[in-house]
């Protein structure tokens, strides 16, 4: 029997604090014509409490898919994070996340492909249930840009913003959901947009911080030419790939980084019309990742995908990458009923929080059991020569 992914939930958060042109404009020398004109942004979503972060977003995002899917967490048997914003290099920020939601049965992993990250992460969660190796995966794109942001750099601060978006994929033998994957890379153009530092090259050092290379660094000009080309052929590549026609498409929601990168790419070299273009960018800026999730999510809300319809998401990013998906959107499912919400949130979210600390406390304890036993033996047997070669067996403390 053939094996088909469709999605059956998808859910977004995004931080409280809404950061505007106006006020970048009295942070570094810009205005809120300057971005609007040039890149389509009016405003971004920031995280601005030290308890908020990628891990966090994530799990308010995941949280409003599963609500969505109306299945519980023990339901998942991956869950995959892609990011260029983790907590840690290690621990995966999933992991964090699936221990959070509680979800016992799933293994975790995150993904790195940044901005293209998403559709990447959607192309190996549909492998993994067309292959038989899960039944139901939760994709996550999550990110806190604002903390690899040099503010005084108007280039770069002006353009990224945090949220997260997520959606679930589950095994179906109805023909639908992710129909054809592109995913590509070139590398040699890997230091057109990078985090220089961090990593096993520049290790985090007084000089790296004096040169200011834990920020983001872009060549805007060289992505911007990159991005206008790749996203059309990737585009016409995976509907030609699925066997459709881009007559057939209903909405493109393409990577929210520029809004002249859209018009350029999707509305002039593909001919495609405005109406069906999604783009929310001018409320949240370039999320990276987290960005087409977001976009789909909003889209679903207001209506503008429907059961049956064909949708590109297509993206950009670091790497360089680029990846593009062509999804036909599945029949809803059932509303969540009161019981199950509270049940899942009064209860069950809240017992993991229980569990994860009863699984530290335990890991402590036994931590101390076992080392009073490698103290105790330490107390060893060896053996004394004697004088007619024989020895004698005597304790003796290592």
């Amino acid at each position: 029997m053939a094996r088909y992914s469709r999605i059956i939930g998808w859910g977004m958060y995004v931080p409280e604090r809404v950061l505007t042109n106006d006020e970048l404009s009295r942070m570094v020398d810009t205005s809120d014509e300057w971005i609007r004109t040039r890149t389509g942004i009016r405003e971004r979503r920031i995280v601005d409490k030290p308890a908020e972060t990628t891990a966090t977003l994530a799990e308010r995002a995941a949280r409003a898919a599963l609500d969505k899917a109306g299945i519980p967490p023990t339901a998942l048997d991956m869950v995959i994070v892609s990011t260029s914003s983790p907590e840690h290099l290690f621990p995966a920020t999933a992991c964090i996340v699936q221990d959070a939601i509680g979800a016992t049965n799933a293994g975790a992993y995150d993904l790195s492909a940044a901005c293209s990250g998403f559709v990447y992460a959607l192309a190996m969660a549909h492998g993994l249930i067309v292959s038989e190796q899960a039944d139901t995966v939760m994709v996550i794109g999550a990110e806190t840009l604002s903390r690899l942001v040099n503010w005084q750099d108007r280039n770069t601060c002006v353009l990224f913003g945090d949220g997260a978006g997520a959606v679930i994929l589950q095994v179906s033998d109805t023909p639908g959901g992710v129909l054809a994957t592109v995913l590509g890379s070139d590398g040699s153009g890997a230091h057109l947009l990078s985090l220089p530092a961090g990593g096993s090259r520049k290790p985090p050092s007084l000089e790296t911080i004096r040169n200011g290379d834990h920020y983001i660094h872009m060549d805007g000009k060289a992505v911007f030419r990159f991005a206008t080309r790749v996203m059309a052929e990737a585009t016409r590549e995976v509907v030609e790939k699925a066997g459709l026609s881009l007559e057939d498409i209903a909405l493109i929601i393409p990577h929210q980084a520029n809004i002249r990168i859209i018009e350029s790419s999707v509305v002039r070299q593909l001919r495609f019309p405005w109406e069906r273009v999604f783009v929310n960018l001018d409320r949240y800026g370039n999320t990276s990742t987290a960005s087409i999730p977001i976009a789909l999510t909003e889209a679903v809300e207001a209506g503008k995908l429907r059961p049956g319809d064909y949708a590109v998401l297509v993206g950009f990013g670091a790497g360089l990458t680029w990846a593009a998906a062509l999804i036909q959107w599945g029949p809803e499912a059932p509303p969540v009923t009161w019981w199950q919400r509270m049940w899942w949130h009064v209860l069950w979210y809240r017992w993991s929080r229980l569990r994860s600390l009863y699984r530290r406390v335990r890991r402590r304890f036994f931590a101390l059991y076992f080392r009073g036993r490698e103290q105790v033996e330490q107390w060893t047997f060896t053996r004394e020569p004697s004088p007619d070669g024989r020895g004698k067996d005597r304790t003796d403390q290592k």
